[in-house]
């Protein structure tokens, strides 16, 4: 599956402002890693990260088994606010 899809659900899946959730993949120096950028609602923010970081680390960790599935490389999610 592809990652930007697969992490674009995850994000909607917990969001309040589903139309406003924007991910996007950029290049990366490493040729062995993934740069994925999420941009969110500010209202969303404490939704996505979750308590202490759980959500967020647990849609890290989804996306990150799914890499290691197709193409073995290391995934690094950016979550910002606009």
């Amino acid at each position: 599956m592809d990652l930007v899809a697969l992490t674009l659900e995850l994000v909607k899946a917990v969001a309040v402002n589903k139309d406003s959730v924007n991910v996007k993949e950029f290049p990366s120096d490493n040729e062995n890693e993934i740069l994925i950028e999420v941009m969110i609602d500010n209202e969303d923010m404490g939704r996505v990260i979750g308590k202490n970081g759980k959500t967020a680390n647990a849609i890290r960790t989804l996306v990150q088994a799914s890499s290691f599935l197709d193409n073995n490389k290391y995934v690094k999610i950016n979550i910002e606010s606009f």
